[in-house]
């Protein structure tokens, strides 16, 4: 499981710089569809030798009576709570403050890893300017600039002494592991217990309930599957009140052991933007995704609800339109037992690799059928393609330009994949490379 790195600190010593410094790649979920949540505050880091699990906070002001500071104080307590590992944030600028000692004084009852970052450190003159935070009574501080990149290699060195190194996509014995994910209160323990059919986990209609994730392996159709109830945020006060941000954060935790993602929305509440940062997390790390409205006996109904709440979802998740979409009670039961059946058809897609010889002819005739666009006097030519991976199925296309290939003709071919191959439920990967070959 991916530890968790949390930048914390008052606002503006430059933390949304480091996020991005550390993470340097787009936050957007999907290039090519505009309107999905890009406001991300947390990300996989995977550009240095061990990943890691980064959250990004709303500045901390420890004293201030102002609501929003006191809303983002809470987020960022909450973020300290959640993570495994803490970077503590301040500005050689504005040199120590009386704010930066309540922080640190915060954070010494937190027992956990923690950096202590000085950033805007640019040159000699802010290296001096950095004497007087060793009044905090710190062993060591590292100084950096989050904008230039300096002093991050340091920081990352002794970071990845306490993180585990990437995981192998280990599956004993065929086992399919499965996570249940979705807000606080969306009766994702409810789900859990209707579909194992016994008390396995505490039900409890307070959000934030599941404290931790827990694991429960059992078989159906003779196939062993591992279910995951993840955990929501612990109602702790005001902190209930600022979940949207963070109560993510165990569920991403969660999908990184998964490889089918059942994502559990509130019919009353309808599709939130947690919901869809969630699921373009789950979209990004490749996993097989159900999207699950459950609470589907509670809303009024007439011959058209359904219908728009399918619109609905499809137009609030157009980046997942291959994802099944199920209208389930917890409650009562209604459509549960529908789930794992479902479950297991994508498991087997998930899982599925094509003949070389099959891939090849059906890319020679998406090609013939429409080929692609010039790439200025010169034309496109595919060579061959292999199968590179399951889970999602991951294809490599070689050709001559690889880098002229339009994210258009991208998608023209991996809605061919899935329509040739029967990839109509699960996410399909193309990467295109060079390579000098007999053309097809």
């Amino acid at each position: 499981m991916l530890k968790t790195v949390a930048i914390v600190g008052r606002p503006n010593v430059g933390k949304s710089t480091l996020f991005n410094r550390l993470l340097r790649k787009r936050k957007a979920i999907v290039e090519d569809f505009p309107g999905v949540t890009r406001d991300r505050h947390y990300a996989e880091v995977t550009r240095f030798l061990r990943p890691f699990l980064l959250i990004d906070t709303g500045g901390f002001e420890p004293v201030s009576e102002d609501r929003l500071l006191i809303q983002m104080r809470e987020q960022s307590l909450l973020a300290v709570e959640e993570a495994d590992i803490i970077f503590y944030l301040m500005d050689v600028k504005d040199g120590l403050t009386p704010s930066d000692i309540e922080i640190a004084n915060m954070l010494r009852q937190v027992d956990k890893p923690i950096f202590y970052l000085v950033n805007k450190v640019d040159g000699e003159k802010q290296e001096a300017d950095t004497v007087e935070f060793y009044a905090l009574g710190i062993d060591k501080f590292y100084t950096l600039s989050a904008e230039h990149g300096l002093g991050i290699n340091e920081l990352i060195d002794d970071l990845e002494k306490l993180l585990p190194p990437a995981a192998e996509d280990s599956d004993p014995e065929g086992e399919v592991r499965m996570s249940i994910v979705g807000r606080p209160n969306v009766g994702k323990s409810s789900l859990v217990n209707r579909l194992l059919g016994y008390e396995r986990v505490v039900a409890n209609p307070i959000a934030g309930t599941t404290r931790d994730s827990i694991d429960t392996s059992f078989i159906y159709n003779q196939k062993r599957y591992v279910l995951i109830d993840t955990a929501g945020i612990r109602r702790k006060g005001r902190i209930s009140q600022t979940l949207e941000k963070y109560s993510a954060v165990a569920a991403l935790k969660a999908m990184d052991r998964s490889h089918v993602v059942l994502m559990v929305i509130d019919a009353e509440d309808g599709v939130t933007d947690q919901d869809l940062a969630v699921a373009g997390y789950a979209y990004e790390k490749g996993r097989a995704l159900l999207l699950v409205v459950n609470k589907w006996d509670l809303p009024e109904k007439d011959d058209q609800t359904m219908g728009k709440f399918i619109a609905e979802v499809q137009r609030r998740f157009k980046f997942l339109p291959f994802a099944p979409l199920m209208f389930v009670s917890a409650l009562t039961g209604q459509r549960v037992s529908k789930i794992m059946s479902k479950v297991e058809e994508v498991a087997i897609e998930f899982n599925r690799r094509i003949p070389t010889a099959k891939l090849n002819q059906g890319l020679e005739e998406f090609v013939s059928k429409h080929p692609p666009a010039m790439a200025g006097d010169q034309r496109i030519k595919f060579y061959y393609a292999a199968q590179a991976a399951v889970r999602p199925p991951s294809f490599v296309l070689f050709t001559n330009r690889p880098d002229k290939i339009h994210f258009s003709y991208q998608r023209y071919l991996v809605n061919c994949f899935r329509e040739k191959f029967n990839f109509d439920q699960v996410p399909v990967r193309i990467e295109f490379k060079g390579r000098g070959a007999k053309k097809l």
